[in-house]
């Protein structure tokens, strides 16, 4: 007799292989005498019995079908295990943990942009969270038709409205489609709550998205590159100290990068005093009533060595005519 109850002995149990999956069915239905129940941490074991749920069971543990199951089952308090009747039950295992799943975008989409005719297309790629929080919701909408329920399958739902989503959420409030990265904070907020509103229809809730960054296509990347490029050199001195501080860190050869940025540093700033005094020139000749330029004199500056003149037809200084 021993020998046959050990053949009815079984085992009802779910092994998580991987951790992606949100809830597993087990798939013999007929619960034999002697058989047990392992529910292990971060897991659920809901009973169904002609589709109907008859107990969920929360703690981790082992149980004794006879024992400790049946009794608290809602319909089949009073059932008998016989020597051939096994009761045919489903035992439906839930993941109760929370699961991080990474998403990004399959195809380009095309944002709305100032001077871009045809949309700027972005990429964007992140993470979110997804965990079971309605057991009851979730086996009327998926147990009944699915085997198993994995992230795989909340990852395709989401993407396929995601689209639509950034799109919405991007165009708010007039951002800076080139600046995307600075809003993402608040673009992420606000899919997280459109996304946990339609996952709860199947009882799964959506509890963190992040964008973790938007991709741009090349050619808008090198336009950026090149106006923060345009802007560094705008401020001529910061360029000049970040560019002698760059090459002298970079070792020996560094001492004549930094040289020449020195040298054009001097070089700019006697140009400008040169100007500065022919200004301050031209501005005594005036107040001295006489004209800054007489008619046919010759230049101030020798054309070919740059010394000052004499009012001479020939340089002092090389020789060369003047005028």
């Amino acid at each position: 007799m021993s020998f046959l109850k050990n053949q009815f002995s079984s085992v009802i149990e779910w092994n998580e292989n991987g951790g992606g999956v949100l809830f597993y069915k087990f798939q013999n239905q007929e619960i034999k005498k002697g058989s047990k129940l392992i529910i292990r941490p971060g897991q659920d074991a809901v009973f169904l019995y002609n589709g109907r749920v008859e107990g969920i069971f929360e703690e981790d543990g082992d149980y004794d079908i006879e024992s400790d199951i049946i009794p608290f089952l809602t319909t089949l308090k009073s059932f008998k295990f016989g020597f051939n009747t096994p009761l045919r039950a489903e035992v439906l295992f839930i993941n109760t943990k929370e699961l991080l799943v990474k998403w990004g975008t399959k195809n380009a989409i095309n944002l709305q942009a100032p001077g871009l005719p045809g949309g700027m297309p972005i990429r964007a790629f992140g993470t979110f969270n997804c965990r079971v929080t309605r057991h009851d919701i979730l086996i009327e909408k998926l147990a009944g038709i699915r085997q198993t329920y994995t992230v795989e399958d909340v990852k395709e739902r989401i993407i396929a409205s995601l689209d639509q989503l950034l799109m919405s959420w991007i165009s708010k409030e007039g951002r800076d489609m080139f600046n995307l990265q600075a809003d993402a904070r608040s673009i992420a907020k606000g899919i997280e709550s459109d996304l946990d509103a339609d996952m709860e229809t199947l009882g799964i809730g959506i509890s963190g998205f992040t964008i973790e960054s938007f991709s741009y296509p090349e050619e808008i990347r090198k336009m950026q590159e090149k106006a923060a490029a345009q802007s560094m050199v705008g401020d001529i001195n910061k360029y000049t100290q970040m560019a002698a501080a760059d090459a002298m860190g970079k070792g020996t050869g560094g001492a004549g990068m930094a040289s020449d940025m020195v040298g054009l540093q001097m070089g700019m700033a006697i140009g400008q005093q040169m100007v500065n005094q022919m200004n301050l020139g031209g501005a005594a000749n005036g107040a001295q009533g006489q004209p800054a330029v007489q008619s046919g004199a010759g230049p101030k500056f020798c054309p070919n060595c740059g010394t000052p003149t004499t009012g001479t037809k020939f340089c002092g200084n090389c020789g060369s005519q003047l005028y």
